[in-house]
């Protein structure tokens, strides 16, 4: 009687794990952000099972449903569009009633954006902490001045369509010597690292379109 988390591929589908081709394989159920997204993946991996809506706007009225279907002895799959669940992603809420109600939880090991792109930096990875997207409007001020002190590496994942912009504040907040890497599209075709003081790297993404997920890695304060 459990819950199962199954990161699935950031990118490249060869990522996927022999232990989490087979746990899909075996779920009664497969809860997925996206069941377009999660669809192509177990079509390419060649795996037919049910799939069920489970993001933001709707877990709060699945989860007792969800619960129950795991009580009574059913396989139930959580996966995200990519990566590990409830990491910048669903799943949080479920983890905690599922604790709540005596339903044991497992997480596969699997891919998470922010690990290669911190190792890529070539930055200080032995001690860091992860933020994950910043708040759009409200409370964003009250983050960064918070993080001006912060003497870890700090992970940011950002859209790229407000990367230049975020760079620009972090300049502001953080300091023009200050040490930085944006890694997009980890693991395809078209990856990049760029590194730098945090200007050059805004010169290297200012005037040409950027596409992908983003990462950007931040030197702590020396």
């Amino acid at each position: 009687m459990k819950l199962v988390l199954v990161p699935t591929p950031i990118g490249n589908l060869e990522d996927i794990t022999l232990r989490a081709i087979n746990v899909l394989k075996a779920a009664d159920l497969i809860l997925a952000e996206d069941t377009r997204n999660t669809g192509f993946l177990l079509k390419h991996l060649e795996i037919s099972k049910p799939l069920q809506s489970h993001h933001a706007f709707n877990e709060h009225q699945t989860l007792g449903k969800v619960i129950e279907r795991i009580k009574k002895g059913d396989k139930i799959v959580l996966v995200s569009d990519a990566g590990t669940p409830a990491i910048s992603d669903p799943g949080f809420l479920l983890v905690r009633e599922c604790l709540r109600n005596g339903v044991e939880v497992e997480c596969l090991p699997g891919a998470t954006a922010f690990v290669p792109a911190l190792v890529n930096s070539g930055l200080p990875c032995d001690r860091f902490i992860f933020e994950g997207f910043l708040p759009v409007k409200k409370g964003r001020q009250t983050r960064l001045k918070a993080l001006v002190e912060e003497e870890r590496t700090m992970i940011f994942y950002e859209s790229p369509f407000r990367l230049v912009k975020t760079l620009e504040q972090f300049v502001e907040y953080f300091g023009a010597e200050r040490q930085a890497c944006v890694s997009r599209e980890i693991t395809k075709i078209y990856e990049e690292n760029v590194r730098g003081t945090l200007p050059e790297i805004i010169a290297s993404f200012t005037n040409r379109t950027v596409k992908g997920e983003i990462v950007i890695v931040v030197a702590g304060k020396e």
